[in-house]
């Protein structure tokens, strides 16, 4: 079964004026489209070919630039979708806000954290919020497209949360402000979907 490009879980235009509908159109479109069609190219043929995206990942190898990549490009943007909202913003609550608050010291301690490991990312890549398997919260950041569940990539964990720090995704609004968009992204973020993703990876 070969990998599909998921729909938007909401309008193009659903997260003005944070993230701007032509951002998500080439974001989603041919960005995200592209990862896919390449990824479903790396995969065929092999032992690889019908395993979740998440196996594959975890037993990735490393040296394979093409799975590497578009395994983790595949898997980032899908994530990325789904954890903003056209009703995002806020802060979390229940299970996750008390391991924010246990980890961080508070939301405001995580919010800086994050955006730290955001902004500076050197080049492109991802900041993650990340649960451990004893439960714990971490963030870090990854380069390029790798994902915190690949072998030795040294920022370890389920990701729950991802923000995409490569300049396509936000460029056409932000040109190099990079710390706006950091900003702007905590007034999409879907709480509820990032609480169900933690509440799934203890």
């Amino acid at each position: 079964m070969a990998f599909e490009l998921p729909s938007l879980p909401y309008a193009h235009d659903a997260l003005e004026p944070h993230i701007d509908a032509r951002t998500m159109e080439i974001h989603h479109g041919k960005h995200h489209a592209g990862y896919t069609a390449n990824l479903n190219a790396a995969v065929s043929g092999t032992a690889l070919e019908g395993q979740d995206i998440e196996s594959i990942l975890r037993s990735c190898d490393m040296n394979n630039k093409a799975l590497r990549n578009n395994g983790g490009g595949f898997y980032n943007h899908n994530l990325f979708w789904q954890v903003m909202g056209p009703n995002g913003g806020g802060a979390p609550e229940g299970a996750l806000a008390q391991a924010i608050d246990t980890a961080f010291g508070s939301f405001d301690g995580f919010k800086e954290a994050f955006s730290q490991a955001a902004k500076t990312q050197f080049g492109s890549g991802w900041a993650w919020l990340c649960v451990q398997a004893d439960g714990t919260l971490e963030v870090c950041a990854t380069a390029n497209q790798d994902n915190p569940m690949m072998p030795g990539i040294g920022c370890g964990g389920t990701p729950i949360l991802g923000l995409d720090v490569w300049e396509h995704a936000y460029y056409l609004n932000y040109q190099n402000r990079r710390p706006d968009y950091v900003s702007a992204f905590f007034n999409v973020i879907n709480w509820a979907e990032v609480s169900k993703r933690f509440e799934a990876a203890k």
